[in-house]
């Protein structure tokens, strides 16, 4: 299982918010270059990095994202605000993956041209949801789409790697979504991240007994709840 650490990038600084709102938010550093060279220094095997003003539609932090590209080696997959085609495409070219969400939901044909242009290991589909439908627009609009039968739609078009979060537990360190989790990595040919609720080893381990493909480490990480070291250790 891969240990991932997140990076969740508003206005130049790594921050976390609670349930997703912006309202809600804790600077961690306003230095994002040298906490991605910390966690990969630490053992992370990969970095997730969401650029949660562009998410917001409220700006960027592409310069930063980039800045940090250049200065580990790990893989990095890039999140938040990918709806555009064009950027999109751009973001491909200088990270490993790229997370898409709400237009995996709002534009289908695009979708299917993406995965012929870039190939299903390169395209992460964000199953963001809250008891099981989802939500997308930055968390702040319900679909009526109920998870599984998103992700069976998706298998379908012919991806296999996904990441889910359950926005009620996320940054809570409340303990992870393992109902849906379980569900969903039962699925055939699923990779699934779990993401959200995460607070100490335990709950480590419970998200690699359901067979998740990996785990996002944020306000746990942050607060020293746990550590990427111990988190190897079980992986």
């Amino acid at each position: 299982m891969k240990i991932i650490p997140a990076i969740d990038l508003m206005n130049g600084q790594v921050v976390r918010l609670y349930k997703g709102d912006p309202k809600q938010k804790t600077v961690y550093s306003n230095n994002p270059v040298e906490i991605a060279k910390k966690w990969e220094a630490n053992g992370a095997d990969m970095l997730h990095i969401v650029d949660l003003d562009a998410t917001l539609g409220i700006g960027t932090n592409i310069s930063i994202i980039k800045k940090i590209l250049e200065k580990i080696s790990i893989p990095v997959e890039v999140a938040g605000g990918l709806r555009d085609e064009s950027l999109i495409l751009d973001v491909a070219k200088i990270s490993n993956r790229v997370v898409i969400g709400t237009l995996a939901f709002k534009d289908k044909e695009l979708l299917k041209k993406l995965l012929l242009s870039l190939g299903s290991e390169k395209i992460v589909i964000s199953v963001d949801h809250i008891d099981g439908e989802i939500v997308i627009n930055g968390w702040q609009d319900r679909t009526g789409i109920k998870l599984i039968d998103s992700i069976k739609e998706f298998l379908d078009m012919g991806f296999t790697e996904f990441l889910l979060t359950n926005v009620s537990r996320d940054g809570t360190m409340d303990g992870p979504d393992l109902e849906f989790l379980e569900q969903s990595c039962n699925l055939n040919k699923t990779n699934v991240i779990a993401s959200g609720g995460i607070s100490n080893i335990v709950d480590i381990k419970d998200v690699k007994e359901k067979n998740a493909f990996g785990v996002i480490l944020g306000k746990a990480l942050y607060e020293n709840k746990i550590s990427i070291e111990e988190a190897k250790k079980l992986s």
